[in-house]
């Protein structure tokens, strides 16, 4: 398994953005979590395929209808803990 953290920055917070990640992971068969953080931006953790995992960062670039995603930073991580599934925080 991978693990990765990513920050996606723009306008991803009151679109209905962790959501939408939450939903997409899953059908991914990722574990994670995503969210909301002080300065506007949305912090992702995913835990699986590293195929599921590039699948999520490309849709990351997108994300749902309402947002305007302007950047997302990638960092590649040994092991996140965080519980099985997919959560929003």
């Amino acid at each position: 398994m991978n693990a990765a953290r990513f920050i996606v920055r723009g306008t991803v917070q009151g679109v209905w953005f962790r959501g939408a990640t939450r939903e997409r992971a899953l059908e991914l068969g990722l574990d994670g979590i995503a969210k909301n953080l002080a300065d506007g931006s949305v912090e992702v953790l995913a835990i699986g395929a590293p195929e599921s995992i590039a699948l999520l960062e490309r849709w990351l670039w997108q994300g749902p209808p309402h947002a305007d995603v302007e950047h997302v930073a990638r960092e590649d991580l040994d092991e996140i803990p965080v519980s099985p599934g997919f959560h929003t925080a």
